[in-house]
């Protein structure tokens, strides 16, 4: 005699598709390995699911009807019909990936299974929604109808918090835009909708002109992904790198011109560079405090809404004085200097 997937599952030979996957996951959550501490559950748990993949498959539910497992796994010898069909079926599925599919991924077992302190009858897996007179499939779905603004339903999974990663960018890169690679690490689901892998990916990102420090690029649904949640959103914040030179305030740079005191005082030239490479040379006649600020119109960073536009480069000067003075300079300076 081969299996009675029937009996397996519970139902009679004239069960319908409504009854077969009732009496599947019923039997699934109470044979299931994680709920189940029995040395057998196991094997019950494959072959409950063995007799689901059978009896929900019309294909293979008829053949099995009619001929039996022997039948259905091509293993009579002698006898049987004449001109019964060769069919060769073996379960090689992954009952576990059969439950995760039945189930939507989700685990179930916090809606099905109650808290501690709770009474529970582990073989009436349905005891805790007391739902012993269902009547039917409906009974069972009615359960998973939330209240208004209750919690979420068995299959309905949350996106995790987005993960949020720092890109350093040069100043020269702001100035020019740039093309940045991004190689990350993530878990991904199989196709078994079950089981994990973890794989590395490169996410472009497409620095453009005049980018301001904070701005951020979303990659949707670039995270870990699992059985029970939505991935996460990858997003990268733009961060300047300090610049050798230049100081940053939005889309001016500043230059800090350092000069003498005989400058400050006479007159200097001051050369700056420029960030495509130039030298903006700067004359200046007139007193210049320590903090004077000088502004060349256009020599900045492109404006980030209208990169053909730019922003100013500001000459910060800080005036060098002497660490000392002789006599006959310090009597040459009280004669020529203003009280």
């Amino acid at each position: 005699m081969g299996k009675d997937y029937y009996s397996v599952l519970g139902i009679s030979r004239g069960a319908s598709e409504e009854e077969i996957k009732k009496a599947y996951r019923k039997q699934a959550l109470r044979f299931h390995p994680d709920k189940n501490k029995s040395p057998k559950a196991e094997d019950k748990f494959k072959e409950v699911a063995e007799a689901y993949d059978v009896l929900s498959d019309a294909k293979k539910r008829d053949i099995y009807d009619r001929y039996g497992e022997e039948g259905l796994k091509g293993s009579a010898e002698g006898g049987g019909p004449t001109g019964r069909p060769t069919f060769n079926y073996t379960f090689s599925g992954d009952p576990h990936a059969i439950f995760a599919e039945f189930f939507g991924g989700r685990s179930p077992f916090d809606h099905f299974f109650p808290t501690a302190g709770d009474e529970f009858d582990p073989n009436d897996p349905f005891g805790a929604f007391g739902m012993g007179g269902m009547g039917g499939v409906g009974g069972f779905h009615q359960a998973f109808k939330p209240h208004p603004g209750g919690p979420l339903r068995a299959h309905e999974k949350r996106q995790d918090p987005a993960v949020v990663h720092e890109l350093n960018v040069s100043l020269e890169e702001v100035f020019s835009g740039c093309t940045k690679k991004m190689k990350i690490s993530r878990k991904r689901l199989n196709p078994d909708g079950c089981t994990i892998r973890s794989e590395d990916k490169i996410l472009t990102v497409n620095i453009k002109r005049g980018w301001k420090e904070g701005t951020k690029i979303t990659f949707p649904k670039e995270g870990d992904e699992t059985p029970t949640n939505i991935p996460a959103d990858v997003v990268f914040v733009v961060k300047d790198k300090p610049h050798p030179v230049f100081r940053r305030e939005g889309s001016d740079i500043v230059y800090p011109a350092k000069i003498t005191l005989r400058e400050a005082l006479c007159g200097c030239t001051v050369k700056a560079p420029t960030l495509d490479g130039r030298t903006i040379t700067v004359t200046s006649r007139e007193v210049l405090k320590p903090g004077t600020k000088k502004r060349i119109v256009g020599e900045g960073l492109p404006l980030s809404k209208y990169p053909e536009k730019r922003g100013d480069m500001i000459l910060d000067f800080s005036v060098r004085f002497p660490e000392k003075l002789g006599q006959n300079t310090r009597d040459a300076l009280e004669q020529i200097l203003p009280v």
